[in-house]
């Protein structure tokens, strides 16, 4: 058996462990990383990067149809119905994952990490084997990822499917029944809608996207019933039962008792979205510590209980189940090894959910923000007021940008949006609260013209009481 020495061991090639692998590489530590299935992980293979190719292939097409309708749109026509074949829109994916895969395996090698394809197995903390070869390192980086979760009686397979079957249909699909109104089943099932699929989301809470306030959610609930999506909210599904190549999802009411008046639905497949859990089993060897969902514990630089050893991104329970906190934390531990001073402690974190409208939230809503004890005041400035906006038709879905303040000092304390587009602007809004931006920072500051920047602009002098766009 051959055998390999090194400063760093990166465990996973997804958005936190190329990076980490990345920067430890710069900073002159002998880096390996470990990747059993292609650089780039979940995010770049089968997860943010095909579904937002999927989400852009799905608005041309649903805008396509608008011009071949009769009298066209825009004054644009086009002979005859659009068309999709998704074989072909399955390759175009492809190529854009494949370059991206390229250009991770182009970057670790230019920095001077050495990736090896294979499934690691611990032998102890430090010490793993892939294949025939044994890995020894001085500081290992656990960035295992996440899975999607399984329900037990709706398994994967035939055409129960997850995420990653989602992504790689080369047919339409007739009827798809997505269960899980989150933002992965409604991301995808928005995209199977726009491409001409009937869908039927079954969840169980009382809305779809608990997770953002009712203000947010409102346009979003529109375009599912302007569209035809149907929602059926809190219900539980109950099975499976494949019948002549299609299935049956039986569903009922969380709170009935009787299974007689259980209901059902036909699909041609069935999208389980129902979360993730990390991919943890298999660090029994490491002898870290697991909480009791699984995740490895860590502290604020990403420390494990065992010297050396550190987590980051999905399979730790340090901040959020995102690509970018992933690759935030990868670069920040890959410091901590070099000697440098760095620890996970961000002011906020931007959530984005890729819907049609999207939707986007950093900080503090107003109605956490009241819990958290702060006096507030809030500003909201929609994009049917923003000339950008309206030259995109970015204005259809009625979205907004709301702004959420202290009243004593001024102090901004997170934003929220929802509409087309939006998720371009969460940047300036997260260095704000990095920043701790008061609201007359951002009122005195320029915007370009014409751009939908210039919403931040005016919510923020709504927020103030005097925004000049709107009456």
């Amino acid at each position: 058996m051959k055998s390999k020495k090194c400063q760093v061991l990166v465990i996973g090639a997804g958005p936190g462990g190329y990076v980490a692998a990345i920067r430890s590489a710069q900073l002159g530590l002998k880096t390996i990383i470990v990747e059993g299935e292609k650089a780039g992980g979940t995010c770049l293979i089968r997860g943010c990067i095909p579904s937002k190719a999927m989400i852009h292939a799905a608005h041309k097409f649903h805008d396509l149809a608008k011009h071949s309708a009769k009298g066209g749109h825009m004054g644009i026509s086009i002979p005859g119905p659009a068309e999709i074949e998704m074989a072909g829109l399955k390759g175009w994916k492809d190529q854009i994952v494949d370059k991206l895969n390229k250009g991770v395996e182009h970057l670790l090698k230019s920095a001077g990490a050495e990736l090896i394809t294979g499934w690691a197995e611990f032998k102890d903390a430090k010490t793993v084997i892939v294949g025939d070869l044994t890995i020894e390192a001085e500081n290992v980086i656990l960035a295992n990822g996440s899975v999607p979760i399984e329900l037990p009686f709706m398994k994967y397979g035939g055409n129960v499917i997850s995420s990653r079957e989602a992504l790689d249909l080369d047919e339409k699909v007739d009827h798809l029944v997505v269960v899980g109104g989150g933002y992965i089943g409604l991301e995808l099932g928005i995209v199977h809608r726009m491409l001409g699929s009937e869908v039927t989301v079954i969840e169980a809470m009382d809305s779809v996207l608990p997770i953002f306030d009712k203000e947010l959610r409102r346009p979003l609930e529109l375009f599912l019933k302007k569209n035809k999506v149907t929602v059926k909210t809190g219900v539980f599904a109950k099975g499976v039962e494949n019948i002549d190549g299609r299935t049956k999802v039986d569903f009922i009411d969380k709170n009935e008792k009787d299974e007689s008046k259980m209901q059902s639905v036909i699909a041609d497949k069935v999208l389980v979205t129902v979360g993730r859990k990390p991919r943890s089993d298999g660090l029994g060897a490491t002898g870290v510590a697991l909480d009791e969902r699984g995740f490895v514990k860590v502290n604020q630089r990403c420390e494990t209980n065992m010297r050396g050893v550190f987590a980051i991104g999905d399979v730790c329970d340090s901040g959020e189940m995102l690509a970018h906190v992933a690759s935030f934390q990868g670069e920040m531990v890959a410091e901590i090894i070099a000697g440098k001073d760095r620890m996970y402690d961000p002011v906020a974190v931007p959530a984005i959910v890729f819907t049609e409208p999207e939707i986007v939230s950093v900080g503090l809503s107003p109605y956490e923000a009241k819990e958290a004890g702060h006096p507030v005041i809030t500003g909201k400035f929609p994009l049917a007021a923003n000339g950008r906006s309206l030259t995109q038709e970015a204005e259809k879905t009625g979205g907004f940008v709301r702004v959420v303040a202290r009243e004593d000092d001024h102090r901004i304390l997170g934003v929220q949006a929802v509409g087309t587009h939006v998720s371009e602007l969460v940047g300036e809004w997260t260095l704000a609260l990095e920043m701790g931006a008061l609201l007359e920072d951002i009122a005195g500051t320029i915007h370009a013209h014409p751009t939908m920047t210039e919403m931040t602009h005016e919510a923020v002098l709504a927020t103030l009481g005097h925004a000049i766009h709107i009456a």
